[in-house]
């Protein structure tokens, strides 16, 4: 289960670490949807082995084990940030302010 303070710190742009038991996912979050209610998800997108993978996870799993927010923007001036999957990683990094 993920800590309220934890939930807060979710926010698109922000680089996340997701722990599920046995594994674990780091990427930049690209979008939250429905808030904080029971059937709220984010986004967290990836490049691995030089393809962009997605993950979709919710924010009520019992599954995921721990959450960590390794950075995070200071602003970023959209909601969903789908546009990044068309860019490489080296122009994510300068018009977010985090790593891919």
């Amino acid at each position: 289960m993920i800590s309220e303070e934890a939930m807060k710190k979710i926010k698109s742009g922000a680089r996340v670490r997701v722990s599920e038991k046995g594994s674990s996912f780091e990427g930049v979050v690209i979008g939250r949807k429905h808030g904080s209610e029971q059937g709220a998800t984010f986004t967290v997108r990836a490049i691995m082995r030089g393809v962009g993978v997605e993950k979709v996870f919710p924010l009520h799993s019992p599954v995921i084990t721990k959450v960590d927010v390794i950075s995070a923007p200071k602003k970023v001036h959209r909601a969903k940030l789908y546009f990044i999957r068309k860019m490489s990683g080296k122009r994510i990094q300068q018009k977010l302010g985090v790593s891919p």
